[in-house]
């Protein structure tokens, strides 16, 4: 019971709600892809036909799964209101609420080690949990209110506005919050952002409709103008997202000295590519779009390649670390000796706290990823994760948290790239 109640127990939670929002994602975006490609793909009916008479503005014959379905769509709604409608609300809600669980087991519940780097902002685990929630409340209030100004009867400026806003917060969180924890939150006001569509726009509206039609009124067809709006924004916002959702497996990208910039990248080329199948499914094939995106993503991956490491000087030894251990950066050897001895030692008093069969570090039940450095053998194995994370990417330890030196970093990588023997 006493493991349940700590660090286990939060790790299985993790799991549980990670499925749970992976799921109730899965659900959503599917939905979202399907109507904006149906909303694309259905052909009017032929003038004075049966269906135009009714009110329909486009069909569409499809089969799946053994069978024909004939998906109709009004222009504003049908005559009569049927007594079962499906109302696609619920996949969002719990997609945020399970990504907002997330937020809080994984870096509100740890601030201090999660979302905290001590070389961006000096912070308090308060305070960056404040910033987080900020950024969601803050990102949706801006945005709804700019979808409420004349904006909105240009989308294409109305788009360019939106990106520089989401890539100005990308700047702002990068320089104030740990790397993986600046993108989380981008990708966390996003997904607010298209959650709060639904939950006061398209719902709201759709229920205008539906309102309507039980009075015996006609429906005012500016709420469903409005709820298209916002769908096809969120339908743009989808690939930012899922990118984002994803980044914590890559430290390259977050942690760049140019992080903003290279996610600002990223997320315009899965708007350039998303946009390539809006078309296609419009009947309209530019292939200029992905091809676009494509080029884009490998300049990014080009620009932010690792440069050749330049051999290290031998490092000055000092009279105690940042916790005030005397002789911890002395006891580290020279670039000369980066045998897998010295780089044990290194390791056992810098990595293993967390990379351990039995974790002492608070919050960790296991070892992130798996990766356990116990042993010299087992160091020796993941030589080439500890040489990218260590020395490439600098993400880790996590938030530096027992302060690994650049002498350090060095040894471990004159170590790996001699051979790692």
């Amino acid at each position: 019971m006493e493991a349940l109640f700590g660090s286990y127990g939060v790790e299985w939670l993790n799991l549980l709600v990670r499925w749970l929002h992976l799921i109730t994602g899965i659900a959503w975006i599917g939905a979202s892809f399907y109507f904006v490609w149906l909303d694309n793909s259905i052909r009017p009916p032929k003038p004075g036909s049966e269906l135009a008479k009714k009110g329909v503005s486009g069909e569409l014959w499809a089969v799946h799964g053994g069978g024909f379905y004939n998906p109709q769509k009004y222009l504003v709604a049908p005559g009569e209101l049927p007594e079962d409608l499906h109302w696609f609300k619920w996949e969002a809600y719990a997609t945020w609420l399970t990504g907002f669980a997330m937020l809080f087991i994984v870096y509100y519940f740890n601030a201090s080690a999660m979302m905290i780097d001590k070389n961006v902002a000096d912070l308090t685990g308060l305070q960056a949990v404040g910033v987080g929630v900020g950024t969601l409340l803050g990102g949706w209030l801006v945005y709804d209110t700019l979808c409420k100004t004349k904006l909105s009867e240009n989308p294409a400026v109305l788009g360019t506005v939106l990106y520089v806003l989401i890539v100005a917060m990308a700047y702002v969180l990068t320089h104030t919050l740990s790397g993986r924890a600046a993108y989380i939150h981008v990708g966390a006001m996003i997904g607010t952002m298209m959650v709060g569509n639904v939950l006061f726009v398209i719902i709201p509206g759709q229920r205008k409709l539906v309102q309507a039609m039980e009075k015996g009124q006609s429906p005012d067809p500016i709420y469903g103008k409005r709820a298209k709006v916002r769908s096809v924004h969120n339908n743009y916002f989808t690939l930012p997202v899922l990118l984002i959702m994803i980044s914590n497996h890559y430290a390259m990208t977050y942690t760049h000295a140019y992080s903003w910039l290279v996610l600002a990248a990223i997320m315009a080329a899965g708007v350039l590519i998303r946009h390539f199948f809006n078309l296609r499914h419009a009947g309209k094939v530019s292939i200029g779009f992905p091809a676009a995106g494509a080029a884009l993503l490998v300049a990014v991956a080009v620009a932010i390649a690792p440069a050749p490491r330049k051999p290290a000087a031998a490092p000055v030894a000092a009279a105690a670390d940042a916790h005030g251990h005397e002789g911890a950066a002395a006891a580290a050897p020279a670039a000369g000796a980066a045998d897998l001895a010295a780089v044990q030692q290194v390791v056992t008093q810098r990595c293993v706290a967390c990379h351990s069969a039995n974790p002492t570090q608070a919050g960790f039940a296991s070892a992130p990823g798996g990766v356990v450095l116990d042993t010299p053998e087992q160091t020796k194995q993941q030589a080439a994760k500890v040489f990218q994370r260590a020395v490439q990417n600098k993400d880790m330890p996590l938030a530096n948290m027992t302060q690994m030196t650049d002498a350090e970093r060095a040894l471990i990588g004159t170590w790996f790239e001699s051979g790692a023997n």
